[in-house]
């Protein structure tokens, strides 16, 4: 029975086919057994970083190629036409080619996070996952280009045949287009990092995501506004997050009743909140107090003081408010309000003789 042939092959052939490809399952179960039981508790005891990318980056690869040497050989001792064994080359020839870029896709994203994953103040490189997709883009296409070309694909006649048809699909897709320019744009210049708070135009928020088409921007009220990426290269950016000190301007008035004397001891007073209050810059350049107009109903202060970047914007300028109210009131310094004065004369009627 075993000598039955079954489209040109044994019943044995076919049989030994198909236990080549179960020996090859089993081989894959036992060797996964062996890298998570043994191997893989080894590697995480080191200290060195090295070995436990080279094993992330090999592990499926290798065993996705241990398959399809199995299957390879469980083929290749059968009889089939020269056409359908020319198609499975080619297939595998296509195959073999993408599992080493797979590779090299795993390898080149973990050792791009361990040695750019932080910028040399220790602080994380927040751009971190933009470079990651541009190197894993560049890594899939070139090997792409090179299956193709393993296959005996002329990849500059492929290249030529679509920049012909592909004049009209720019022209339908620039927006598309000049987006991934912006992404590039963006990942170049760095204008801003993932968790920055900027503002772009009118619209002010956290940076959550930089993708190839848009970046997405988390306001205040917890809603994520979505900018083309060409918009936001095209847009003035404010980086709130990188200024080292936020500047607060208060205009203060006090009433016409104040005396020169309080005017000054007001100043003084102003002029010393750096020191009471955390999170206000103490340098003395940082702080202006000038008694600066008369008018209508006021004698008006402009006060001008400096909050550190690690100090709470808001929280801050309540803690400075409430610094010179209670102040102000210790000292007998009273605001003003708009007033107005009115002076009334009173005409005597006219003496008339008898």
């Amino acid at each position: 029975m075993l000598e039955r042939e079954i489209q040109g092959n044994t019943l044995e052939d076919w049989g030994i086919s198909i236990l080549i490809i179960l020996g090859t399952i089993v081989l894959m179960k036992l060797l996964s057994f062996f890298s998570k039981k043994i191997l893989n508790p080894f590697i995480t005891r080191t200290h060195n970083r090295l070995d436990d990318i080279i094993y992330y980056s090999l592990e499926s690869p290798v065993r996705f190629a241990i398959m399809l040497l199995g299957i390879w050989i469980a083929i290749h001792r059968l009889v089939y036409p020269d056409r359908f064994v020319e198609i499975v080359d080619n297939a595998y020839k296509i195959l073999i080619v993408l599992d080493i870029t797979w590779i090299l896709a795993r390898l080149s994203g973990r050792l791009s996070q361990m040695y750019w994953g932080r910028q040399p103040d220790g602080q994380t490189n927040k751009m971190m996952p933009i470079i990651r997709r541009a190197i894993l883009v560049i890594v899939w296409i070139t090997g792409l280009a090179m299956a193709l070309s393993n296959v005996g694909v002329n990849i500059g006649a492929l290249l030529g045949t679509l920049g012909i048809g592909g004049i009209a699909f720019a022209l339908a897709a620039q927006d598309t287009v000049k987006n991934v320019f912006g992404a590039f744009t963006i990942l170049t210049d760095k204008p801003f990092n993932i968790g920055d708070t900027i503002r772009v135009d009118n619209f002010e928020g956290t940076v959550i995501d930089v993708g190839v088409r848009s970046t997405k921007i988390m306001d205040y009220d917890k809603r994520v506004i979505i900018f083309p990426n060409y918009k936001v290269t095209d847009a003035s950016i404010i980086n709130i997050s990188s200024e080292p000190m936020r500047r607060v301007v208060l205009k203060l008035g006090l009433t016409y009743g104040t005396t020169s004397g309080k005017m000054k001891e007001a100043l003084r007073i102003l002029k010393a909140i750096p020191e009471r209050i955390e999170n206000v810059s103490p340098k003395p350049s940082d702080t202006i107090a000038v008694f600066t107009e008369y008018t209508d109903s006021s004698l008006n202060i402009m006060y001008i003081y400096h909050i550190e970047k690690q100090g709470d914007i808001l929280g801050v300028t309540s803690n400075v408010n409430l610094e010179i109210l209670g102040a102000f009131h210790e000292a007998g310094i009273d605001f003003a309000f708009p007033t107005r004065t009115i002076h009334i004369q009173r005409e005597e009627p006219p003496l008339t003789s008898r």
